[in-house]
């Protein structure tokens, strides 16, 4: 019954679906319930959804997180572009780039909260999740220390990955909650953000609210404030599709061309691709001006 218990949590990465890891998933075929015998030895009852993927990881979340990360490179290579003088200043300033790293993150924070309830909608498995928070948290940590020393004036104080394990922190807390309240918190989440700004927040402590009035300088800003909403949205529709047995349309669509099996493992080692992309594509476009004398 092991292949099961991963089909309920596939899809894991940086966005914080996780393995189970020692736990037994028992089934009978005479009844509609299902024990779930945790690592505490504990043991919780619930109504067993039909989740009927198969015992591989549900490819399109992998192939999804791929996608986004390759439009995230799209976007930071214009972005290198203008830092390194060959696109006019303000280029990534423009309307058209700006809605287009805004749907970046919505897709990234998305799929974390879609991730995070496939993993522990049914019991939090504390030992995998504090791990990958830890390696997420961890990682933002770097790039604030990166980004603080290389570029003081706009360091990244709360960025992605800072948004992501806040909100795969706070975002227990709701994975009790029926998915229709969820999404109704997330549109009061994304309203808040435009109604509810306050000066008494002003304060830099308060600027990863993203309800002060003030709106801090940084080359990746991502507050609490509006963007956990689409973290919610995630983990409302992944609450919809285990609840109404459409988890598995996930994992029937085919995806083994080359091109799509390249996206999936980008998608599957999101955090190392995310951590090193920037540097190696900063790093050859300083190689290749270097030589052609531009620079």
């Amino acid at each position: 019954m092991g292949s099961l218990g991963r089909n309920l949590v596939s899809g894991r990465g940086i966005l914080c679906a996780l393995p189970l890891h020692k736990s037994k998933l028992q089934l009978s075929t005479q009844f509609s319930h299902a024990l779930f015998a945790c690592n505490s030895r504990t043991v919780l009852r619930f109504p067993l959804m039909a989740v009927s993927t198969s015992a591989k990881r549900i490819e399109m979340l992998d192939f999804a997180r791929g996608t986004a990360l390759l439009a995230m490179v799209v976007f930071h290579f214009a972005f290198d572009l203008e830092m390194f003088g060959i696109a006019e200043p303000g280029f990534t300033q423009q309307p058209q780039w700006k809605y287009f790293a805004r749907a970046i993150a919505s897709a990234f924070l998305f799929l974390a909260g879609f991730s995070l309830f496939l993993a522990h909608g049914r019991v939090i498995r504390w030992q995998g999740w504090t791990r990958r928070f830890v390696k997420i948290a961890g990682a933002a940590l770097l790039i604030t220390i990166a980004t603080w020393f290389a570029t003081p004036d706009v360091f990244i104080f709360f960025g992605i990955l800072h948004a992501i394990a806040a909100a795969s922190l706070v975002g227990l807390l709701f994975l009790r909650l029926h998915w229709a309240l969820m999404l109704l918190i997330a549109v009061g989440v994304f309203v808040l953000r435009y109604t509810a700004r306050t000066e008494w927040l002003d304060d830099p402590w308060w600027w990863w609210t993203g309800l002060s009035q003030i709106t801090p300088v940084s080359s990746d800003y991502v507050p609490m404030f509006p963007w956990f909403a689409p973290f919610l949205a995630g983990m409302a529709l992944a609450s919809l599709a285990v609840r109404s047995n459409t988890l598995e349309q996930l994992g029937k669509p085919e995806l083994g061309s080359r091109a799509a099996t390249a996206v999936k493992f980008i998608g599957r080692h999101s955090l190392i691709f995310y951590l090193l992309h920037q540097p190696i594509m900063i790093g050859v476009l300083f190689l290749v001006l270097k030589g052609t004398g531009s620079i």
